[in-house]
């Protein structure tokens, strides 16, 4: 129909009000405003790629960088564990490397995990504000400037001054729309967490903590908000991006975490997903950096609510170029590291790996407990009668096919660092024989799956799958060098610090006395590839599982 000219002139006029009072009138197709969210998890300073053809940050980047290109508005962030466990080309400089190269992919946030307390509050806190190593000074590469991102830790306190560690949020504004970001730590960080690392801080409830912060921002005005957890889940059958049974601690999470939530970057279980629950987004991409989740949304002008429209997690292939840059900066720290990296400690004829059978041992496993015994049984280093390795420190394999220049069956510094990236140290201890018993039944107490301790060679116990926790251990199996321990009788036990302070679930591990320290762990496993090579794996025996008791 017709417009009179009344009717164009108060519709020009409503325009003008409207402008001057700040809110214009915009046509439908632009009452949202574009959000993509780029997410990683658990990179575990993993700079140079693994074997399978995916991941490495200089290929990282490039993806990241192409993905980014083509959106109005980008945020990048991390749920933990960026740093911490990490290979020998960023842990040998107190993982300068991997926040250096985290500057350069334009990391906007990382949600501290458990491993970012590994070396404690003050180098967590130095990893944010830069400056020399407190004992081992400036690196050879130059002086360390700290993070440009910003570390998040919602529900850690500082138990002196009564608030958060880092900060507990962070709000950004896309086109005057404000988005926040939360990020936190799983409240277990204690238990798997050198005990020392986390002396002074509590860490509290995920869900309580994040309900008080919604209500705080929601009076805010902020309506977009973004969890960034290190805390995940399980998919069914070791499925990956398959949430049909999913399982694990971010499910309740989830489900009591206040409403306004729009979306949950996880991490933690190094599983990759993409899951709905309770029609909520949540994301993970395993580890190492080999995917990262290329997260779309869109903000209403309106509302000022988020919605994700589309998730996918994306693999970092290497049929694309290495971002200069970052390339640029590994080098030199690969050249930093070569000679140390290179050098032959010993030699295996097969594969050690720390893949577990049906009793929970692995070959590796077995290996690593022997070397640890041997590096403490001597009376003037511990007095050592067994030693136990737990399943979840052992961090890489070692194999026999070469992975660098040295030849097969040939096993570098690298290698055995991998394995060991922690710097743990081995304590030697004294525990009764009915204290031991009630170590190995810690193994499935108060966690979602059996959690076997490795055993030196000459222990050996047998455990039932049908008995309930709390008594799935034969007493009368467990033995050292084929007698019976006597549970009245006091041994002598070696465990690396983490675990001597109560760490991975094992608490009565605290009450061990006369107390011995040993070297360190990657030591003990130099040390034993040296002195007994070549090594060869046998299917372990250690340890005995039954249906009928």
């Amino acid at each position: 129909m017709r417009c009179s000219r009344f009717w164009l002139t108060l519709a020009a006029t409503l325009a003008v009000l409207a402008g001057a009072c700040g809110q214009p009138i915009r046509p439908a197709s632009d009452r949202y405003v574009p959000l993509k969210i780029l997410a990683i998890n658990d990179f575990h300073g993993n700079l140079e790629a693994r074997r399978d053809d995916l991941g490495g940050a200089s290929y990282l980047a490039t993806h990241l960088r192409r993905a980014e290109a083509g959106a109005r508005h980008s945020a990048m962030v991390s749920a933990g564990d960026l740093i911490g466990a990490t290979p020998l080309i960023s842990s040998l400089f107190h993982d300068e490397p991997t926040i250096q190269v985290a500057n350069l992919w334009g990391l906007d946030f990382n949600a501290v995990g458990n491993h970012e307390f590994d070396e404690g509050r003050v180098e967590l806190l130095r990893m944010q504000m830069g400056g020399p190593h407190p004992v081992d000074g400036e690196s050879p590469a130059g002086p360390f400037n700290g993070a440009e991102f910003r570390f998040l830790a919602a529900n850690v306190i500082d138990n002196d001054k009564g608030t958060t560690l880092l900060p507990p949020y962070a709000i950004e504004y896309y086109e005057e729309i404000p988005v926040a970001f939360i990020g936190l730590t799983l409240e277990g960080t204690p238990i798997v967490t050198s005990s020392t690392a986390v002396e002074g801080l509590t860490f509290r409830d995920e869900v309580d903590t994040i309900n008080a912060l919604v209500a705080k921002l929601r009076e805010q005005g902020v309506e977009a908000i973004v969890v960034i957890i290190h805390q995940g889940g399980y998919p069914s059958d070791g499925g990956e991006d398959d949430c049909n049974g999913f399982s694990g601690p971010i499910v309740d999470i989830v489900e009591k975490a206040d409403p306004a939530v729009d979306l949950f970057v996880t991490g933690h279980t190094h599983r990759h997903y993409l899951c709905r629950l309770n029609g909520r987004p949540v994301t993970s991409t395993g580890t190492a950096g080999r995917f990262f989740s290329d997260i779309d949304t869109r903000l209403d002008r309106r509302s000022g609510d988020m919605s994700v429209i589309g998730f996918d997690n994306v693999p970092v292939t290497q049929d694309v170029e290495a971002a200069p840059d970052v390339e640029e900066l590994i080098a030199q720290y690969r050249n930093l590291v070569e000679t140390v990296s290179t050098s032959i400690v010993g030699t295996i004829t097969g594969d050690f790996t720390k893949d577990q059978n049906e009793a929970g041992e692995s070959r590796l496993g077995g290996l690593i407990a022997d070397a640890q015994l041997a590096a403490t049984e001597a009376l003037h280093d511990g007095g050592a009668e067994v030693a136990f390795m737990n399943s979840g420190g052992i961090r890489s394999n070692l194999f026999y096919a070469a992975s660098g220049e040295e030849n097969d069956g040939e096993v570098t510094y690298a290698e055995v660092f991998a394995v060991h990236p922690f710097g743990n140290r081995l304590v030697t201890m004294t525990l009764t024989g009915a204290q031991i018993h009630e170590l190995l039944e810690q193994q499935w107490e108060n966690r979602p799956a059996q959690n076997i301790l490795m055993p030196s060679a000459g222990f050996s116990y047998t455990w039932s799958r049908r008995a309930p926790v709390g008594g799935k251990v034969d007493a009368a199996s467990i033995s050292i060098n084929g007698i019976t321990v006597d549970p009245s009788r006091s041994y002598r036990v070696t465990v690396n610090d983490f675990l001597a302070g109560g760490g991975d679930g094992f608490p009565l591990l605290r009450e061990g006395t006369d107390r011995v320290d040993g070297i360190a762990d990657v030591d003990a496993l130099e040390l034993y590839l040296g002195s007994h090579s070549p090594l060869t794996p046998v299917e372990p025996e250690r340890i005995g599982v039954r249906l009928d008791f």
